[in-house]
């Protein structure tokens, strides 16, 4: 791990994005509550939020970091994608990035686990760093 007591504790955050592709009746079926094994939205927010406290227990150098808030969104973008859309924050010596990211895969993950019985062709797309503040390195927006 990289030694982070030089640096100084500010206030960080960071959203992240992925998609998910599927059959217009998968999604149809996402809305209408339509899987037996629950709300396939709600399960997959609640596992995003827990994926974000967990990041540094799967990703190998990740530091473990107190978590002030993170929040796990979903936008129906057509028929056929959902947007999944998480947002961390934390004040420590190191940013959230990961935890943004490990949201938004764990989130598109648990969809495709709870609708691959009826839709095996869905694709997890575009994980993806959309912005982060704080840190020495500043700030980044993607274009």
């Amino acid at each position: 791990m990289v030694d982070v007591s030089e640096k100084q504790v500010t206030r960080r955050s960071a959203k992240a994005s992925c998609e998910i592709e599927m059959e217009a009746a998968t999604l149809l079926r996402i809305k209408e509550n339509g899987f037996s094994k629950g709300n396939v939205i709600e399960v997959a927010r609640l596992a995003g939020i827990m994926a974000t406290k967990r990041t540094s227990d799967i990703i190998p150098l990740c530091h473990p970091l107190m978590i002030d808030s993170a929040e796990v969104d979903f936008e129906f973008l057509n028929e056929t994608t959902v947007k999944v859309t998480s947002v961390v924050a934390a004040t420590d010596r190191t940013g959230v990035e990961m935890e943004a990211l490990t949201a938004v895969s764990a989130a598109g993950l648990v969809v495709y686990d709870m609708c691959k019985s009826v839709d095996r062709s869905m694709k997890v797309n575009n994980i993806q760093l959309e912005e982060k503040t704080g840190g020495k390195s500043g700030d980044f927006r993607r274009g």
